[in-house]
């Protein structure tokens, strides 16, 4: 394990412009006045977050749909530069989210696999060696001699997590994919990820599964409009998460009565 290895995100604030000002209608204009002064023409995605995250650890993102998790995932990436605080990542970091970049849908299969290679910081020579082992997982067969254009969000999915994981990344983030795909490929990327984490490196994984966040994660952070609701073990977190989604609290199944 690399004891180096950290995400260390602080106090980080980052804003979405939501409209054009300099187009805007005057009806437009008089509506977006509060109280005599111009509401502001952006959103905060995130509020303020902190958080730390060390080598060995995996870690959850939940929360509902806009609540900041992606946000927060691409903060640490460094896709999303905070306009007010910090966040700063000791390691290679392979995103796994983004999957209409580095690809260039003309080309085919073989060709994107070297591109979005290069994109994560292999060598050619690196590529090359790796091609047999990166198209046998996909399980993409002979489509990997057509253009990516032709190629399903489940292939999309196949092609990137097989070339993202290729590259043995220090630190692997993960926006709700692990699900694409059908049943034999689906153990096949659990089994993968399993044999990174027992490498002590870092993942974030964010997902609307609670039952992939039980057997991936041991620490949950619960995301609510930007900022960081609760952050502590998984069951935990994930128990507080359905009761206020619920509006009650969890009760388990009770055991059935003896004989």
């Amino acid at each position: 394990m690399n004891p180096t290895l950290s995400i260390t995100v602080t106090d980080a604030v980052v804003r979405f412009q939501v409209g054009n000002a300099d187009g805007q209608t005057l009806k437009g204009f008089l509506a977006s006045l509060k109280n005599g002064r111009r509401a502001a023409p952006f959103v905060e995605a995130l509020k303020g977050v902190s958080v730390k995250i060390v080598a060995g650890e995996r870690v959850g993102l939940i929360g509902h749909n806009g609540a900041g998790k992606s946000t927060l995932l691409k903060v640490m990436a460094g896709i999303y530069p905070p306009v007010l605080g910090s966040a700063i990542t000791h390691g290679h970091v392979c995103p796994l989210f983004e999957f209409a970049t580095g690809f260039e849908y003309h080309r085919s299969g073989w060709e994107n696999i070297r591109i979005r290679g290069m994109l994560l910081g292999m060598t050619p020579d690196e590529i090359e060696a790796k091609l047999p082992e990166i198209a046998a997982f996909s399980e993409l067969g002979d489509f990997l001699d057509y253009p990516v254009r032709t190629y399903s969000t489940g292939m999309f999915v196949r092609l990137a997590f097989a070339v993202s994981t290729a590259v043995n990344p220090e630190i692997l983030l993960l926006d709700e994919v692990m699900g694409a795909g059908d049943l034999a490929f689906t153990e096949k990327a659990n089994k993968r990820m399993r044999e990174f984490m027992d490498q002590g490196k870092i993942l974030v994984f964010s997902s609307h599964s609670m039952e992939l966040l039980a057997e991936y994660c041991s620490r949950t952070i619960w995301m609510d409009h930007g900022m960081i609701r609760e952050d502590g073990p998984t069951a935990e977190v994930v128990q507080h998460y359905k009761e206020s989604v619920l509006g009650t609290a969890v009760v388990p199944n009770p055991s059935p009565a003896p004989a």
